[in-house]
């Protein structure tokens, strides 16, 4: 909570009443402006404590009626009555005069966004726009003047332009834009970095109309409204334009490009007839109205929305007071009210937990009114945020915001409700007392026996003895900050620290160097002072002795801890072991860490609230699940305030605030978010979280912790429901010291709670305590052996039950079970028992928390294990059916009609019957327990059995007027809810029969047909008996009287309708009777007695039968029954049938001599059958044996692929490998002599390749050569190769590829074993060969470079012996015609042709020589050929390049 102290202006005695007033928005400077009828007028500067500037002091015989600051420079626009305009410049009092523009009151004063405009208008609508420069000085005449002929009332400007976005623009260049790339080029206009000043602006009259002038000057009228325009506002986010007239009459326009304005809103606002009005437009578009009500309105014209904020007289203000005027100040998000009665209304925009901006749920928190006197008329926030003006008629009052003082020490609370007064609460005697100060209070310390305040420039103290406050010393001092212990008081001044006594004498210095800073921030805790100083030193006192003496040297922490600015506070535990210290960081910003610093170690760790984690070097002991789950609460956070317990040396206490609230202001005191976190410090085992909560509504801060209390001040006008409070004793009233204020109740300030360890405990006494205490400390490290010890005589059964309290927080359900024992909470132990069946532990302590009372920790556990199930049930429990039905709802949908069940009994058991009917049709159990509920009240029961016409609800109601003998009524209700059963249930016990027959028929209801037909056989009709037991599938008890009564025709029908024991026992009764055997024979086989069947079948010849029976044989029937079954039709000649019962019966060689003799195929499937894999059936051998016999079958049946697969599995691979190229499946073949790579089957597939065209086939050509080399056959792969090269001469003439072929032939030749003598004459025979392909080749590789070389070379190799087949004889005649004729010696030519045909003369020589010589020939020499058929010859390009592989 902040207070305002008020500082009057000082204004000089000439001065007249104020009128107006205006802040500097950059600067703490406020000027005033005076005015009286008869003497003129005057402008004052005043600094932020009131402190006139008599430089800047002004006075014309006119009145001033306009004050604006430049918005950037120390420079003051006044406007005149009279016209004149005038600069005035702080704090020199330069005066610049502006040239006679004016002649009447000016009514315009407005500066461009950056000051280098100033817009001036008067009364007649003259308008002049002047320049200034960087410096606030004017520049020459007027750029324009506009004549407007009527009142000016208001202008603003446009708002700035953003500039051009140079990131952009050097992307959009370096993407190939011209135009960006033109800007950054000196063709284009100079970029413009940053925000670029508005120049354009609006003005509007005062008969309605608005004027648009842009930055050229040139004006046009934009709109036209109705009456004197009194406010222009302007929409930013909207682009759009808003006008207030005199009558409040709002308007909003659009505006378009070209400078057209559209209305698209229109509004009257509320106000009062006859006031005056203030208004305020703040920048995220609310617009504030006082109107001389009691009320404040806000209209949001963003969100289209409007809310009013009043005045609460319970916080100070009196009915009839009215508000007159407001301010508002965006930084703080504070709106200030003055009103009528002299008082300044604030209030603060407070946000709940998870609201975001503008939501509903923020809203306006008033605080405590500051009273300042008179007629409030005008306020205005100052440049400062803790700054603010107001103008109560008589003068003008500074008001300077400053958070509340408050201090609590020895049981004794003190905290400020005003400037100068003080509440202070001595708790040890129950006191309250209040004191009235002479100065503004700055600050407060206190002790159990001394009050001292201070003020900035004077220290005074007071001693407290019983309900009295004496002053008892005061002294003049400029120390911010005091310390009192004892009879002492310490004061700072620039590099020392002064102890002084309560009068102010000095009685000790205590030094600082100058590298360790000056003094500025003191705490005492116990006989131990810390004093941290300006350059972030710390240094311990210890008090305890009649001087103070150093504790420890001086602790620099700059160099321990990185980035900090400047130390936020700092504070020492009891035994001065520990020093906790908050900081700021470089950039001004709170550290969300608390340091602590061991003083004999002299180290520095810290704990992080950011993450929720002490840092990595402090140990942490077993951090036990509570820890983990808590560190989760506590990160994202920061700390704003820090205490030490003031006896217990171990526990810290500080207030944390979520991150983005721990601005330094005090608006992180009005946010809902705040958690009070608790820790043990111990130099053995560092940080221990000991607890954390969130801090309770109606509490404003906290001001210390000492055990068993948490002390916290309270926000005005709230109370803490959780709080203790202690009886208020008041000072008498007939005190007479004026230091203190009246008798009259003051407002409890001061709030304590209980420590959650201490809650049912706070009074007890110290020993107890003390174990509490080390029990708590002990319980968080781990150690339960010394907890235990720490507690083990203690007897009272309160601090038994605390302790399992505590357990619930610190989830150790084994120390709960010990603290359960002690207490003698039988039924909880025993509750606890039960949960340990639940998997999680959190659902584990809830069971425990509920039963100590501690329904809330049980909810936020059941919560977050996620256990919604035991949740529901709890909330049942509990009486909390709102949450439970939510829960069912949401996240235990499994339970929902269970828990509108039990919702729907306790609405029953209230009461409640009608809400109780809806939630029992919610959970689907309106049938029953609806008529239950409403069974008294039969006219409520027969209005909701109408009503739902529902078939359960219909039969409960027939069923309760059949009992009521209300036959009629009850058949009716039967019909309706279509229970045929009762139907005729009611109709046999009336006697309609007939009418029973009809419903049963007509339904086929069988309940129904069974009662009727037990009611038949009754009356012995055995023949509508037997027919509704049929209806009823009753089949037992109709086949039961057709037995009995001999109807044997209707027993085999029912027989086969029902279920094969009444088929057995009806096959039993045809079978004994001796008639009918064929239907005993087909009833024993329907029932699945298939050898009783067969027995009887082939006792009395039944071969049809038999055949039937036979279809159902399979192999799990008997092998002899298949047997005599399969001989039965070997004789009847069905082998097919008689093959499947062999194989069936496992007789495969009979079943195999059978298909051979009958040439019956053997399918794929029968093969199956017949093959064993069960080694119990066969041996190996005979299985084998059985598999090659059903092999040789299929060979002879032509399966060959069959065949292929029993020799494989067989194991005979070369019968498979035979079988397959027998089906002359090539792919097979090929797939199969990979799998089994043996050598047998890749020469017998290589073999069977060779049939096929593998000339034509590449694949096929590679797959040969492959199996060869893989057999290892190379005399058969020479062989081939041979092949291939006579192929390549005969078909293609291709010598090249010969050559190669016979050439690997030769290779692989060599490789082979002479097994019979003969490989050295077919080596010797195909080197022959290769050399006369070589000199052919040779000779025709020649022809090209020596034509006749080649020639020769030819003529000798047709010498050569044996020359056919290597070469043929016709491609070397050919050769030479070829080359005669290209020669041009055709009779040569011709000879040779002759000499060809002779040597063939079978043959056409077209093969050998081309169409063009024999055409040459036939032209030179006359002699015409032999055309015959000629051969194609096929291209070189066309050909068929095949790869051999010559390796």
């Amino acid at each position: 909570m902040a207070v305002y102290f008020d500082h009057r202006i000082e204004a000089p005695e000439s001065s007249n009443v104020p009128s107006q007033l205006s802040w500097h928005s950059a600067f703490p400077v406020l000027a005033v402006a005076s005015s009286s009828p008869t003497s003129g007028g005057s402008v004052d500067i005043y600094l932020q404590q009131g402190e006139y500037v008599e430089s800047c002091h002004l006075e014309r015989l006119h009145q001033p009626t306009m004050l604006r600051w430049h918005p950037t420079k120390p420079v003051l626009a006044l406007g005149w009555e009279n016209g004149e305009v005038m600069l005035l410049t702080h704090p020199s009092g330069d005066q610049s005069v502006f040239p006679s523009t004016h002649t009447a009151c000016i009514t315009l004063l407005e500066w461009s966004s950056f000051g280098s405009r100033l817009v001036t208008g008067d009364q007649t609508g003259a308008l002049a726009v002047w320049k200034v420069d960087a410096r606030g000085r004017l520049q020459g005449n007027h750029l324009v003047k506009h004549e407007y002929n009527k009142p000016l009332t208001c202008c603003i400007f446009r708002p700035d332009s953003p500039g051009d976005d140079v990131a952009k623009l050097a992307r959009a260049s370096v993407s190939g834009d011209e135009n960006a790339l033109d800007m950054f080029s000196w063709k284009g206009a100079p970029l413009k970095m940053g925000p670029q000043e508005g120049l354009g602006f609006y003005v509007s009259t005062a008969d309605g109309k608005v004027h648009s002038v842009d930055e050229h000057f040139k004006s046009l009228t934009l709109l036209s409204v109705e009456g004197a325009i009194k406010k222009l506002l302007y929409l930013v986010k909207r682009d759009a334009l808003a006008v207030i007239t005199e009558t409040l009459m709002l308007s909003q326009y659009t505006l378009g490009p070209e400078g057209g304005a559209q209305e698209f809103m229109k509004v009257k606002l509320s106000s009062k007839t006859g006031q005056k009005v203030d208004l305020v437009w703040t920048e995220n578009s609310l617009l504030i109205t006082a109107t001389g009500e009691h009320v404040v309105r806000l209209w949001d014209l963003e969100r289209d929305d409007n809310y009013a904020l009043t005045l609460d007289e319970t916080m100070g203000f009196e009915k009839g007071e009215i508000i007159n005027c407001v301010a508002y100040c965006a930084g703080k998000e504070t709106l200030a009210a003055g009103t009528s009665h002299g008082r300044i209304a604030i209030w603060r925009m407070v946000e709940q937990p998870g609201s975001s901006r503008g939501d509903t749920k923020a809203q306006w928190k008033l605080q405590t009114p500051t009273e300042i006197g008179g007629n409030v008329i005008q306020l205005q926030w100052g440049s400062s945020l803790s700054l603010l003006a107001a103008n109560n008629s008589h003068t003008v009052l500074i008001l300077c915001e400053h958070v509340m003082s408050a201090h609590f020490s020895q049981q004794v609370a003190a905290v400020q409700l005003t400037p100068t007064q003080l509440s202070i609460t001595r708790f040890a005697t129950g006191v309250h007392l209040a004191l009235q100060a002479d100065t503004h209070i700055k600050g407060v310390c206190v002790t159990k026996d001394s009050v001292t305040v201070w003020s900035g420039n004077q220290v005074t103290v007071y001693e407290l003895s019983g309900t009295d406050l004496r002053n008892t010393g005061s002294f003049p001092c400029d120390s911010h900050v005091v310390a009192v212990h004892d009879e002492n008081l310490y004061t700072v001044e620039p590099n020392r620290v002064q102890i002084r006594t309560p009068q102010g004498t000095v009685k000790q210095l205590l030094t600082f160097s100058k590298a360790e800073g000056n003094p500025v921030l003191l705490s005492v805790c116990q006989s131990y002072l810390v004093v941290g100083t300006d350059t972030a030193h710390i240094r311990v006192f210890d008090l305890s002795r009649r001087d103070a003496k150093a504790h420890c040297s001086a602790k620099n922490l700059p160099e321990q801890i990185a980035n900090l600015g400047a130390l936020r506070s700092v504070k020492c535990n009891a035994n001065g072991s520990q020093v906790s210290i908050l900081i700021s960081q470089v950039n001004g910003r709170p550290d969300h860490k608390v340091y602590f610093y061991d003083v004999e170690m002299d180290t520095v760790t810290h704990f992080d609230f950011f993450i929720g984690r002490p840092s990595s070097g402090i140990s942490q002991h077993d951090e036990s699940e509570r820890q983990q789950c808590q560190g989760t609460d506590l990160s994202g956070r920061c700390p704003v305030s820090q205490f030490w317990d003031e006896c217990e040396p171990r526990l810290f206490v500080c207030e944390t605030v979520a991150i983005g609230s721990e601005c330094p202001s005090t608006s992180f005191l009005d946010t809902m978010d705040v958690s009070v976190v608790t820790l043990f410090c111990t130099q053995e085992h560092g940080l221990l979280l000991q607890d954390s909560y969130p801090k309770p509504s109606g509490l404003q801060t906290l001001l210390a912790m000492d055990v068993p209390y948490y002390y916290f001040s309270c926000k005005p006008g709230e109370t803490d429901p959780g709080s203790v409070e202690i009886s208020a004793t008041l000072a008498p009233p007939n005190q007479t010291q004026p230091s203190t204020g009246p008798a009259s109740p003051l407002p409890y300030m001061v709030s304590r709670r209980a420590l959650r360890d201490f809650v049912g405990l706070e009074n007890c006494e110290k020993a107890t305590r003390d174990a509490m205490l080390n029990f708590s400390f002990y319980l968080t490290i781990g150690d339960m052996d010394e907890a235990f010890k720490s507690i083990k005589l203690i007897k009272s059964k309160a601090v038994w039950e605390n302790m399992a309290r505590m357990c619930v927080k610190t989830r150790r359900l084994d120390v709960a079970r010990v603290c359960l024992g002690n207490m003698g909470n039988a039924r909880a132990a025993k509750a606890l028992k039960e949960a340990e069946a639940e998997p999680e532990p959190e659902a584990q302590v809830a069971m425990l928390a509920i039963q100590l009372s501690m329904l809330e920790d049980a909810e936020k556990l059941y919560k977050s294990c996620q256990r919604y199930d035991l949740l529901n049930s709890f909330y049942q429990a509990s009486g909390q059916w709102k949450q439970a039905l939510e829960t069912a709802e949401n996240q235990d949908r499994i339970h929902l009609r269970t828990t509108y069940y039990n919702y729907a009994k306790y609405l029953e058991s209230t009461g409640e019957k009608s809400l109780a009917l809806t939630f029992y049709e919610n959970s689907d159990t309106h049938r029953v327990e609806v008529p239950r509920m409403l069974q008294d009240d039969t006219t409520s029961l027969e209005i909701y059995v109408n009503k739902m016409k529902d078939k359960n609800i219909y039969k409960w109601w027939a069923q309760y007027l059949e009992s009521q003998s209300d036959m009629d009524s009850a058949l009716r209700f039967y019909e309706r809810a279509q229970d045929y059963l009762s139907l005729v249930r009611v109709q046999c016990y009336m006697g309609n029969i007939q009418k029973a027959s009809e419903i049963a028929n007509n339904t086929g209801d069988r309940a129904a047909s069974y009662h009727l037909a037990r009611h038949y056989e009754g009356h012995d009709d055995i023949k509508q008996a037997v027919h509704f037991y049929t209806r009823a599938q009753a089949y037992n008890n109709a086949i039961r009287l057709c037995k009995e009564n001999g109807l044997d025709d209707q027993l085999m029908n029912l027989a086969l309708l029902s279920n094969p024991e009444d088929m057995m026992e009806a096959a039993c009764y045809y079978e004994e009777k001796g008639t009918h055997m064929d239907r005993a024979v087909a009833l024993y086989h329907k029932a699945g007695y298939v050898s009783k069947a067969l027995e009887l079948a082939f006792a009395t010849q039944q071969f049809s039968a038999l055949q039937l029976i036979a279809e159902d044989l399979n192999e799990n029937s008997d092998p002899a029954l298949l047997e005599r079954c399969s001989d039965f039709f070997i004789t009847h000649s069905q082998y097919e049938k008689a093959v499947e019962l062999l194989v069936a019966a496992k007789k495969y060689n009979q079943a195999l001599e059978l298909c051979v003799t009958q040439n019956l195929t053997i399918t794929e499937e029968l093969a199956e059958k017949m093959t064993v894999t069960d080694s119990k059936d066969l041996s190996e051998d005979a299985r084998k044996e059985l598999l090659e016999s059903i092999a040789d079958c299929c060979m002879r049946q032509g399966n060959y692929h069959l065949a292929t697969k029993k020799y494989t599995q067989a194991g005979n691979k070369l019968k498979a490998m035979r079988a397959l190229l027998k089906s002359g499946d090539t792919e097979k073949i090929v797939f199969f002599a990979n799998v089994s790579r043996q050598k047998e089957l890749f020469i017998m597939a290589a073999n069977y390749l060779q049939s096929l065209d593998w000339r034509k086939n590449p694949e096929i050509l590679k797959t040969i050569i492959g199996f060869y080399t893989k057999g290892r056959a190379p005399d058969l792969l020479a062989g081939f190769y041979e092949a291939c090269a006579q192929v390549e001469i005969d078909d293609y003439q291709n010598y090249e590829k010969a050559l190669d072929a016979l050439t690997e032939a030769f290779k692989c030749l060599s490789k082979a074993k002479d097994s019979t003598g003969q490989q050295e004459v077919k080596l010797t025979d195909m080197q022959h060969k290769i050399n006369l392909i070589k000199k052919f080749v040779h000779a025709r590789r020649l022809y090209a470079e020596d034509a006749g070389e080649a020639a020769r070379l030819c003529e000798a190799l047709l010498e050569e012996p044996e020359l056919d087949p290597a070469v043929r004889i016709g491609d070397a005649f050919g050769f030479l015609v070829e080359y005669h004729c290209q020669q041009g010696n055709f009779q040569v030519a011709y000879r040779k042709l002759e000499e060809l045909q002779k040597l063939l003369p079978s043959q056409n020589v077209k093969f050998y020589v081309s169409q063009a010589s024999l055409e040459a020939l036939q032209k030179e020499m006359g002699v015409p050929m032999d055309r015959g058929d000629s051969r194609q010859s096929v291209k070189e390009d066309d050909e068929v390049e095949e790869e051999l592989n010559l390796s």
